[in-house]
């Protein structure tokens, strides 16, 4: 019986994996309005607990307050972020046959240089005509992606409804998300209920101050990238800064990625020292915030991933689930560290792994 139990749980499991990746592009945006009502859930019952005068704050209230606090503040993003993003990527495809330019005729036979490798033969030319090549060959493809996105009135109309679909489900799963929690709670074998539920908990403690304080951390490191680099005066100053914050979820990666950038558009932009040395200052001053203030303040030391751990969830959860894996990467990986944990801590109190005294040595 115990047998064909386990069996039907692995069965069920597979069946569930096979369906998320086939409905992955559905699932979606379920996926994000469910994490945009598990952060706001916690706001929702901080409101439920005040009082206004003499009447308490409903959940009905709560959840309409908390829901046009975040449709705000997309709102805002999009009308303010995403034109000064878009006219940015504008500036950048205009230079970027420019900066290739730049870099052939003058920052590579500059390395070479400096490094002593003036011996070794560098077709200048041919590099440039590759690039030319390559970059028409890129836009071609862009414009004709775009071309087949607007004719096709069916992919069109799907990315509508997903961005109708979003707020819709956010605001139902906000309400109800109480009951739902519950009405899973209720569900569980009454045997292994409580040993199910802490375990819950931990989990939901470790992934609400990830998803929370990883999120705060990017964004302010985000904010703190962007503002240094436009008082430096650098013309991509707002790409490459929230780039690097949006990358720093990734431990490392938003600051190799902003630094390379940054120094590149600094050097051919000011073609100096200076400006690529306060480069290298902006990024300091953030790693050195995030790692003595805003990582230990806003995230804890609760989440315990490890950078290689976080990187390996990411590159798996795209290669899986696509779009869906990258988002439910981290998440699913946080909660696992917590199984794993409670897995370690039950083998190492088991008599599998301590099945009785040792033998002294030297005895025979």
């Amino acid at each position: 019986m115990i047998e064909s139990r386990h069996w039907f749980v692995l069965v069920l499991s597979a069946g569930l994996i096979w369906l998320m990746i086939r409905l992955s592009p559905v699932i979606t945006p379920f996926a994000i309005a469910a994490g945009l009502a598990y952060l706001g859930d916690p706001i929702v019952d901080r409101l439920e607990k005040l009082k206004f005068i003499k009447w308490d704050v409903s959940r009905g209230m709560a959840v309409t307050l908390v829901f046009s606090m975040m449709v705000f503040v997309m709102l805002m993003t999009l009308l303010f972020l995403v034109p000064m993003l878009s006219r940015q990527f504008s500036y950048l495809a205009e230079r970027v046959p420019a900066i290739f330019n730049w870099l052939v005729d003058t920052g590579i036979p500059w390395v070479q240089s400096r490094l002593g490798l003036e011996s070794l033969v560098f077709d200048a030319e041919s590099v440039k005509q590759a690039i030319r090549t390559y970059w028409k060959e890129a836009s071609m493809a862009a414009v004709g992606v775009l071309d087949r996105v607007s004719a096709g009135s069916q992919v069109v109309l799907g990315w509508f409804m997903s961005l109708l679909l979003i707020p819709v489900v956010t605001f139902y799963l906000l309400r109800d998300w109480d009951k739902l929690v519950e009405g899973i709670r209720t569900l569980l074998p009454r045997k292994s209920e409580p040993t199910i539920s802490r375990l819950a908990g931990e989990i939901d403690e470790v992934i609400g101050a990830f998803m929370r304080g990883q999120l705060l951390v990017m964004i302010a490191l985000g904010v703190i990238y962007t503002l240094g680099l436009l008082l430096l005066g650098l013309d991509l100053a707002i790409v490459i800064g929230m780039v690097a914050g949006l990358l720093s979820i990734v431990p490392y990666l938003g600051t190799i990625v902003g630094v390379v950038a940054a120094l590149l558009a600094a050097i051919f932009q000011f073609q100096d020292i200076f400006h690529p040395l306060m480069v290298l200052l902006v990024f300091g001053v953030g790693q050195a915030l995030e790692g003595m203030v805003l990582t230990p303040k806003l995230v804890g030391d609760q989440v315990g991933l490890h950078p290689v751990a976080v990187i390996f969830a990411v590159l798996a959860g795209g290669q899986l689930f696509g779009f869906l894996g990258v988002l439910l990467a981290l998440p699913v990986a946080a909660g696992l560290n917590v199984l794993v944990r409670y897995a370690h801590g039950q083998y190492t109190g088991s008599s599998l792994y301590d099945d009785g005294p040792r033998q002294p040595e030297g005895d025979g």
